[in-house]
């Protein structure tokens, strides 16, 4: 019977001891071309593009509304919480723009031939 007890209590200890390890969930793909708005930045703070590209930005600052303006205003979002933007460049140039209610974001997109 001690011997019972003694295996009872084995069998116990290892199934609490052992976990089923779950593989972690793959990372959320970062779309080609897409700037996260988050943490009062947007990220990356710089992107190069090709003419004919679109840039999507994705906005994710957990309630905090922000938008684009383009600094010679040839394109601009709406004040957004949450949700996407996109905008296809059809020329070449460097684009400036930033966040009506916090001028101090500030991005760039440069679009190459």
């Amino acid at each position: 019977m001690k011997a019972f007890g003694l295996l009872a209590a084995s069998m116990i200890m290892l199934t609490a001891c052992s976990t089923a390890t779950t593989p972690a969930a793959p990372a959320e793909p970062v779309a080609e071309n897409q700037v996260t708005v988050a943490d009062r930045m947007y990220s990356p703070k710089s992107l190069t593009i090709s003419v004919g590209d679109t840039v999507t930005w994705v906005f994710a600052d957990r309630g905090m509304a922000h938008n684009m303006v383009a600094d010679d205003n040839s394109f601009r979002s709406q004040l957004m919480e949450t949700g996407q933007f996109t905008h296809t460049f059809d020329t070449a140039g460097t684009f400036t723009y930033h966040c009506t209610p916090h001028p101090d974001m500030t991005a760039t997109i440069v679009v190459e031939p």
